[in-house]
């Protein structure tokens, strides 16, 4: 197998995902926006992103779906055309129209944008997966570390733009910009034909080739998938309880909105950390670590809130960013191994389902948690509660898989 090559697809997939994460940054564009439309409401606002992150997970899905029949060049470059139209129509808002601006917002935006990001998301990270049986975890980490970046690595560059012009022209070098770099993408990615594996070695290329490929109908019939999706579920509302308001909660026990910045940085690192873990010691005592890094959040969380100490709240959100970044490379290379990698970008495009109720349910419990309290300690309390869920579920889906031979080995 050449190597050389595989890893060259590893980093054109990362770059790309890196500005597909670009979804992840409706923060950056939330204050310039209010600017201009001073009428439109923060929830309002806050729809847009809802509106994508729903979006995402639809593009996610019928992108893995059409991965039967469309290429990775052809997903990529849809998803290409699909961001073009999406943010070049966003710049094209007028703030004498606040209504009309809105809802095309929405269309443009939250689902060409959301829709978009998720098709060619899936098809990036399934297609460059399966050039790594031997190390689908470590592989999906690094790919998912460059989309969670995404916002924080690219910010910059759009403030700047912002700043030079205003959130309109912005869109519409992003509009273009994104294009070109997905488009290029598509050229140089390529998924592996069965003689490019060959010689892969490694106990990975042998245990993806005893496992049983479920279809998605299969796989929705087995319990520990649905065991999976809850525990994913759980975690990814734990970390939303907090890392939505990891600014705020700095601020709040005298550090700076910078600190809270720490949490994005190692949201990143913790996919890779995560997917490690995976190759290393399977899905079973990965997956307890990522629960157990948001546990010890929690308890330093409680600590720093009643010694009001910002050390361990700091602390508490670093580790709170590497449970959070962790969960999602986990729920691919789980998905990868337990149900087989023939229908493996479908499957995946299913169990990205379990981030709308975690957007949903953890930032809604956070708000009305905080509006009652008037501080973060009862999220904090509400992290603990959410984590200890979790490893419940864990137990189950110990007790479930142990009935698998797909992941007898795990």
């Amino acid at each position: 197998m050449n190597n050389s090559k595989r890893w060259l697809y590893l980093g054109i997939g990362t770059l790309v995902l890196l500005f597909l994460g670009l979804i992840y940054a409706w923060s950056i564009f939330r204050d310039p926006f209010a600017a201009q439309f001073d009428t439109w409401t923060v929830s309002q606002m806050s729809m847009n992103f809802t509106i994508s992150m729903t979006m995402f997970c639809l593009g996610g899905f019928f992108g893995g779906l059409a991965g039967k029949k469309l290429g990775v060049k052809v997903r990529v470059l849809i998803s290409a055309a699909l961001l073009f139209i999406g943010f070049f129509m966003v710049s094209t808002l007028d703030p004498a129209d606040p209504s009309g601006s809105l809802m095309k917002l929405y269309i443009f935006y939250g689902c060409f944008g959301g829709f978009g990001v998720g098709f060619g998301y899936n098809a990036v990270l399934t297609s460059t997966n399966k050039w790594f049986p031997d190390k689908v975890g470590l592989a999906s980490g690094i790919l998912l570390m460059g989309f969670g970046l995404g916002g924080l690595a690219l910010s910059g560059i759009v403030n700047t733009m912002i700043a030079a012009h205003d959130v309109f022209w912005a869109f519409r070098m992003l509009a273009f910009i994104t294009a070109i770099v997905l488009a290029v993408g598509a050229v140089i990615l390529k998924a592996p034909k069965e003689s490019d594996l060959a010689g892969a070695g490694g106990s990975g290329e042998t245990e993806v080739k005893q496992v049983h490929d479920y279809t998605p109908g299969e796989m929705l019939r087995t319990s520990r998938f649905w065991l999976f999706l809850f525990w994913a579920i759980f975690l990814n509302s734990a970390g939303l309880l907090v890392i939505n308001s990891a600014a705020n909660i700095s601020m709040m026990y005298g550090g700076s909105a910078v600190l809270g910045m720490i949490v994005s940085l190692f949201n990143g690192a913790g996919r890779i950390v995560a997917g490690n873990n995976f190759d290393r010691m399977g899905r079973r005592m990965s997956t307890l670590l990522n629960g157990g890094f948001i546990l010890i959040a929690s308890v330093l969380l409680i600590l720093g809130a009643m010694t009001s100490s910002l050390i361990l709240v700091v602390i508490g959100l670093i580790f709170v960013g590497l449970g959070y970044g962790g969960t999602p490379t986990l729920s691919s290379a789980y998905v990868n191994v337990a149900f087989g990698p023939k229908n493996y970008p479908a499957n995946f495009g299913i169990i990205n389902f379990s981030l709308i109720p975690a957007s949903l349910i953890g930032p809604n419990i956070s708000a009305a948690l905080v509006e009652s309290s008037g501080d973060y300690t009862t999220s904090f309390y509400a992290l603990l509660a959410f984590t200890v869920i979790s490893f419940v579920l864990w137990v189950f889906l110990n007790g479930a898989s142990k009935k698998s031979d797909n992941e007898g080995f795990r």
